[in-house]
């Protein structure tokens, strides 16, 4: 069916929104069928008995005690004489009174937090100070009354997403228990779960009188068919409703119309912000738009066959097969608004951030998963394994950034003379899509916290000569940290407090904020993510364990566990050193850290090594004195020893092996010594700790009373890491870094750019108004990071660097919205901020940046033009090094682009400015023009100082000048940057060979 044409700025408009709604998809979420429960009598009796029973309590108990005793306290101040009084029946009545006042206050209190959090439906009620019965049983009252009133549907938004929702950057506030979980407490009865549960059910009710009410007022029914892209265009629910209804906002009622309907590519709508080309929409009667919206039987500008799938489509749906509300409302087990969150402007507002795994139940919600997972990983769909794992994500992305570097400056100094071009490659696909989802789930700063809590601890308890506590697991609870210990070790020290028994220490976040590095050695390596529980997420100290872990459940469920531990444990930014060895799996995840994990064959090899090193750390430790590993994390030996040994073993063992492991773990946990091993059977002789992974990412361990939602890393995502790793690594064979960047400016006359944006250096932008108000900061950020990705940026990627703590959804659709109006349009009416084939936010070319003229400048001078022509070449570094005026971003305010972090930009840059001027150093010594020379190393200089091949080349120009003095300043003045290092020793070789006298004279100069 052709497309109407729109005009540039209504396409503009609806492309953002509609796009921008469909970012936060999350890939692999699985939605649940959830059957709408209509209110029925019980419901009006139980609100009636709920309204009764806060009308007894509210104001009967209040009037009881005034009417009955009265005011129990005396009227005036009491003398000293009235505490010598004889305590009398109408005194301990008094006393009584005074209690019961008291409770009714706290119980008036719970019921007014409650009733403003249901009606106001935003955040989750507050907690009442001691008042966790009370609160409960006036938040189940409130709930019991709200459900079949007036104001359920204002109230559903707030309560629909209790437990619902997880923030992968941020820990969420979750109604959740009133203690921390204890590794072995039972769980506890959560009042969130009831609330969660009506909530939803209430959400579902009312959006299906929404939609019933709207289908009330509609006449004829129309169709409408999902367009293919066009260009960097997509169709979206948000986009039709604003062409065909006239708001966008109106696309909850398309969707409540066509949901789980069959489609003619047998899949199914299951979220609002998931449509494909070619699927058939269902419109409200008053849709308009000429050929876009199609009845059944008059529909002539379409093929037969898209006929025949409107009219087959027409007898699918609830007015077809004479209601079910239960079909209704699968896809929406995520909160009552989910369906339309993911759209910029509709709905209730909700954090994008993705909503934490929930398994399916049954074989269609599995198929609607598959379904889901299949469009996201072509359109915006991150792999959720990776969005919920906030440890994990940093250290892979840490690793990553790290690996990424190493090899660009092998690059540069494993030639000679420098080889050029050092961008790395930009990954496609898959590992694209996860490299995406480490930027968006990492939390950098929740790791940083982490370590420094954990070295500040260990310094703290050195310092008054106390050991190192055992630690049997962590919890992150909400920002603050809770450690577990395996016993009572008394008070511990400023600024952690006892948490909620005597085997709990406690820090919270604003404390844990105002640590600072410190030289000790990490205390606890051994930690590990496991998975979440509520909003607690849950570290296992494995070095720690007594004994074996066990793992049981199906093999590609333990896989999936037992890659991520590795994962994290190679990783990880809390631990100095450790070994991991991996038995029966992970031979493709060395490359994620070559230095600490190595794979062995079979379990017989890996007996033979234990009993070997477990004899070794028996006698080092009763050589050095030490009781356990801890004992020798503190101290003056604390660098030198005692660094873990985590052995993952995947397979199941053997009888004999298995009560050999058993040996050897026996006395595991005091020489630094984990083992996690794999079982069928969950029946493993020596497990200390038994846990199971069930098929819907549970990890369950009854007897420590543990029901997490497991962390985990499919094997989808394990390839695609590695991938990333892989063509990040130094040593790999090839032709290494690609030699072109990314993006080539056009750098003649007629090339010149609409919009130029000045990045290195101060920032500054040519060509654009500044934008007004207080956004005008976040505009020029998110430009400059358009800026350095020139192959695309995902829109989720875009606001979790802008807002590290989450956003939602409108907020970041409003500032896209801003962004392509302030960058406009070009000429011919292309926006310059527009999207490619995987929704990716990309610029167009006529928005260029002085960091790709200078890359372009280079490039050309030593691959194109001037690699012929010396004039050519010459004149292109020359204006290369014009441009560069300082550091990237020089000014950029403090608190804001944290996101370079992640980022390689900062060690590309002073590399090609060292590479451009040592070129153009070259180009001017061939003619013997030494000055000329040396004022083009020098400029280089000011950008990247500590590029020794810009120093070997300075002394060779100031040599070049015969000016034996100058050289010998220039000596000096390396000499005193070296500090107490000293000079590196090729520096001090070409010295010798330049200025033999050179020592001499520095210390005569003094």
């Amino acid at each position: 069916m052709p497309r109407r044409r729109t005009s540039s700025s209504s396409s503009s408009t609806g492309s953002t929104t509609g796009t921008t709604g469909t970012t936060a998809a999350p890939r692999n979420r699985t939605p649940q069928p959830v059957r709408i429960r209509r209110r029925s009598v019980g419901d009006f009796v139980k609100a009636f008995f709920a309204f009764v029973a806060l009308a007894v309590l509210l104001v009967g108990v209040p009037g009881a005690l005034a009417t009955q005793i009265g005011w129990p306290l005396p009227d005036g101040v009491p003398s000293f004489d009235w505490l010598q009084q004889e305590i009398t029946v109408h005194t301990f009545l008094n006393i009584l009174t005074v209690i019961v006042w008291l409770a009714w206050a706290q119980f008036t209190a719970c019921v007014l937090v409650e009733m403003k959090a249901a009606l106001s439906g935003v955040g989750v009620p507050g907690r009442v100070p001691g008042a966790g019965p009370s609160q409960l049983l006036a938040r189940q009252l409130v709930a019991a009354l709200l459900l079949v009133g007036a104001t359920a549907a204002s109230f559903t938004p707030g309560l629909s997403q209790l437990g619902n929702s997880y923030d992968a950057n941020q820990k969420p506030t979750v109604a959740a228990a009133q203690a921390t979980p204890g590794l072995f407490a039972q769980q506890q009865e959560q009042a969130s779960g009831a609330a969660a549960a009506l909530a939803e059910q209430a959400s579902h009710a009312a959006a299906h009188a929404d939609a019933g009410g709207s289908t009330a007022k509609q006449g004829d029914t129309k169709f409408y068919r999902i367009q293919p892209p066009e260009g960097r265009h997509h169709d979206s629910l948000w986009e039709i409703a604003q062409r065909h209804l006239g708001d966008g906002r109106r696309y909850k009622e398309i969707f409540e119309l066509n949901k789980d309907r069959v489609q003619p590519d047998g899949s199914r709508l299951s979220e609002a912000s998931l449509i494909r080309p070619g699927w058939i929409m269902e419109m409200p009667g008053d849709a308009r738009g000429g050929e876009l919206v199609e009845m059944p039987d008059e529909a002539p500008n379409v093929s037969p066959e898209v006929q025949q799938q409107i009219s087959d489509y027409a007898q699918t749906g609830d007015h077809a097969q004479g209601g079910g509300g239960a079909q209704g409302g699968s896809g929406q087990a995520h909160g009552g608004a989910q369906g339309g969150s993911d759209q910029a402007h509709g709905g209730a507002t909700q954090v994008s951030v993705p909503d934490r795994h929930r398994p399916a139940h049954d074989g269609t919600a599995h198929q609607q998963a598959t379904a889901v997972g299949a469009e996201s990983d072509s359109s915006f769909g991150l792999p959720e394994a990776l969005l919920t794992a906030p440890l994990l994500a940093a250290g892979l992305l840490g690793a990553l950034g790290r690996r990424r570097r190493q090899a660009l400056w092998q690059s540069a100094f494993g030639a000679v003379g420098g080889r050029r071009g050092m961008e790395p490659p930009t990954p496609s696909g898959d590992a694209q899509d996860v490299q995406d989802a480490l930027l968006v789930g990492a939390d950098p700063e929740g790791v940083r916290l982490l370590d420094r809590s954990l070295r500040g601890l260990a310094a703290s308890l050195a310092e008054e000569s106390r050991a190192l506590p055992v630690v049997y697991a962590a919890w992150l609870t909400n920002g603050d940290l809770h450690l577990q210990l395996a016993q009572p070790a008394g008070k511990p020290p400023a600024p952690w407090q006892q948490g909620q028994d005597q085997t709990f220490w406690m820090l919270s976040r604003t404390d844990a904020e105002r640590y600072e590095d410190v030289d000790t050695a990490a205390p606890y390596p051994g930690l590990v993510s496991l998975g979440t529980m509520d909003d607690s997420r849950l570290l296992l100290n494995l070095e720690a364990v007594p004994g074996i872990v066990s793992l049981s459940g199906r093999e590609a469920d333990r896989a999936a566990v037992f890659a991520s531990v590795a994962a994290e444990l190679a990783t990880n930014g809390w631990s100095d050193r450790m070994t991991i060895t991996l038995v029966g799996f992970g031979e493709d995840l060395t490359p994620l850290a070559p230095n600490r994990i190595r794979h062995l064959e079979d379990v017989e090899a890996l007996v033979e090594t234990m009993e070997a090193e477990t004899r070794q750390r028996r006698g080092a430790l009763g050589a050095a004195g030490h009781d356990s590993v801890l004992t020798g994390r503190t101290g003056p030996a604390q660098h030198t020893r005692w660094a873990p040994h985590l052995v993952l073993l995947a397979a199941h063992p053997s009888a004999e092996d298995a009560v050999k492991l058993a040996e050897l773990a026996a006395d595991a946990s005091r020489l630094g010594i984990g083992y996690l091993v794999g079982t069928e059977t969950g029946d493993l002789p020596g497990a200390a700790w038994e846990m199971e992974i069930t098929g819907q990412g549970k990890l369950l361990a009854p007897l420590l009373g543990l029901e997490l939602d497991a962390q985990l890393l499919p094997v989808a995502q394990q390839r695609a890491v590695v991938e990333l790793f892989v063509e990040a690594d130094p040593e790999r064979e090839g032709d290494g870094p690609a030699t072109a960047p990314p993006f080539l400016v056009d750098i003649s006359e007629q090339g010149r750019p609409a919009v130029y944006a000045r990045l290195v250096g101060p920032y500054e932008i040519i060509g654009l108004d500044d934008p007004d108000g207080e956004r005008s900061a976040l505009l020029h950020e998110a430009l400059a990071l358009l800026l350095l990705h020139r192959e695309g940026v995902h829109p989720r990627v875009l606001s979790s660097a802008l807002w590290p703590r989450g956003v939602t959804d409108d907020v970041r659709g409003a500032l896209l919205d801003r962004l392509r109006d302030w960058l406009g349009t070009d000429p011919d009416g292309t926006p310059r901020l527009g999207r490619d084939a995987s929704g990716r936010l990309t610029l167009a070319k006529s928005v260029v940046s002085d960091l790709d003229v200078l890359r372009s400048l280079y490039h050309e001078a030593t691959q194109g033009r001037g690699a012929g022509s010396r004039a050519v070449r010459g004149r292109l570094l020359t204006d290369a090094l014009v441009l560069v005026r300082g550091p990237l971003l020089a000014d950029r305010p403090e608190g804001r682009y944290q996101w370079l972090s992640h980022e390689i930009v900062d060690a590309q840059l002073p590399l090609l400015v060292a590479d451009t001027g040592l070129a153009l150093s070259e180009f001017h010594m061939e003619k013997d023009r030494a000055e000329k020379a040396i004022e083009a190393l020098t400029a280089a200089l000011r950008t990247a100082p500590a590029d020794e091949r810009l120093w070997h080349e300075l002394l060779r120009a100031t040599h070049a000048t015969g000016d034996t003095q100058r050289l010998t300043g220039l000596a000096t003045d390396l000499v005193g940057r070296s500090g107490a290092r000293g000079l590196p020793p090729r520096t001090e070789a070409l010295l010798d060979e330049l200025l033999p006298t050179w020592r001499d004279a520095i210390a005569a100069v003094g």
